[in-house]
């Protein structure tokens, strides 16, 4: 009875654009592509499903499991912004970092995470719980997983669509992005602030 009492359409609906518009699916489209090209293959359904898996995982029992190997979330969102600031080395420089030689590929590393569940997607589920009702945030949570597989298994047409010198050019671009995003979420969560920003 307490489940269908907590439910709201409201909360939903909010818990959902937040989440969506931190996970960004759409813009990591080109990074996607990227991944693609060296491994030959992307898991959408078990990327998705990893994804969500640590999510829930986060969900339920996040900061006691990082608390039992003495790691706050800080801590682990500046390991997430490595990853990322590895990844768009790769896309800017056109290195190989990751030697995609698992058989999952990319799938887990680094598709599930940290693009899906990266540091700051799982540090705004955590927060979620703050403000809306359990339920509504998996109703939320569930719906963008569900727009995330249908994103991953599009990307052969986005593809298509742009060619090879469109993918190069987003391949860039994004890269680029993805290392302000990483310069960011480290400065954010080590407390250092830019002579710019103190100003």
């Amino acid at each position: 009875m307490d489940f269908f009492q907590q439910l709201s359409l409201k909360e939903t609906v909010a818990a959902f654009m937040v989440l969506f518009a931190i996970i960004d699916i759409f813009g990591s489209v080109p990074i996607i592509l990227d991944i693609k090209a060296k491994t030959g293959k992307v898991g959408a359904a078990k990327a998705s499903l990893v994804a969500f898996i640590i999510f829930l995982i986060f969900f339920f029992a996040g900061e006691p499991l990082l608390g039992l190997f003495g790691v706050d979330i800080s801590s682990f969102a500046i390991a997430g912004s490595i990853v990322i600031l590895l990844l768009g080395l790769e896309m800017v420089l056109g290195i190989e970092l990751f030697k995609h030689d698992s058989p999952a590929g990319g799938t887990v590393v680094p598709i599930a995470f940290p693009l899906i569940a990266g540091a700051g997607s799982i540090t705004t589920l955590l927060s979620l719980k703050a403000e809306y009702a359990a339920v509504n945030i998996l109703i939320a949570l569930i719906v963008n997983m569900i727009v995330v597989f249908i994103v991953l298994r599009t990307t052969s047409v986005v593809e298509r669509i742009l060619g090879p010198t469109g993918v190069h050019i987003l391949r860039k671009i994004f890269g680029i992005i993805l290392l302000a995003i990483a310069v960011k979420l480290f400065i954010t969560n080590t407390g250092i602030i830019l002579p710019a920003t103190s100003q």
